[in-house]
């Protein structure tokens, strides 16, 4: 009996120094997957040309392997969103942008054509109209030098406007492009670390 217990007590101070000794070996070795594959090689026996690789050290291996990889799935799964969103916020602003151009354009269309009473004419043949007008009522000439300094300086409103908006274009096209940029830098980095982890899974 006194056997018995004595092999017992010897078997378990046997298992706790070998738990003690993996956790030490753990704690000094390369924290990286590369490092724990080479400590594990490197603790294992070689019997008759094969490696007899402790059941435990494996265990935590392949669990350091599953928790990377998972891991590294989440990462680029974020990093995706957040290009998709990015994207996304790109095309609205595009959409706004494209909106406003439009709106600027009609605007220097109308001021292109004066309407007179009720008929559209373009600047040339308004200029004649208001000469012969010049000659037959001079209270219609006082009205229609006001109306024109009125519509030059609405065109001059518009026009620095434009410029404003095209300025801020330029402007986001650059720093729309710097994020891209960005963004296609730090998913090329994620995908590198993916096929580095994968050719090294498969040595």
């Amino acid at each position: 009996m006194k056997k018995l217990v004595l092999q017992t007590m010897a078997l378990l101070c046997f298992a706790l120094m070998a738990n003690t000794s993996m956790a030490q070996d753990t704690a000094k070795a390369d924290p990286s997957l590369k490092g724990q594959y080479q400590l594990m090689l490197s603790k294992s026996r070689t019997l008759d040309g094969y490696k007899l690789v402790n059941p435990t050290r494996l265990a935590s291996f392949w669990k350091n392997v599953r928790d990377t990889i998972t891991t590294e799935r989440k990462d680029l799964i974020a990093a995706k969103s957040k290009i998709t969103a990015q994207q996304k916020s790109i095309t609205d602003l595009q959409a706004q942008i494209q909106g406003k151009d439009t709106a600027l354009s009609s605007s220097n269309a109308r001021l292109d054509e004066i309407t007179f009473l009720g008929m559209a004419f373009s600047k040339g043949t308004y200029n004649t109209i208001v000469w012969t007008l010049i000659i037959i009522l001079a209270l219609a000439l006082a009205i229609l030098i006001f109306r024109a300094i009125k519509l030059a300086h609405e065109a001059k409103y518009r026009s620095d406007l434009y410029n404003e908006i095209a300025g801020e274009y330029q402007n986001y096209k650059v720093k729309s492009n710097d994020k891209e940029k960005k963004l296609a830098r730090e998913l090329q980095d994620e995908r590198n670390k993916f096929e580095e982890f994968r050719s090294t899974g498969r040595k």
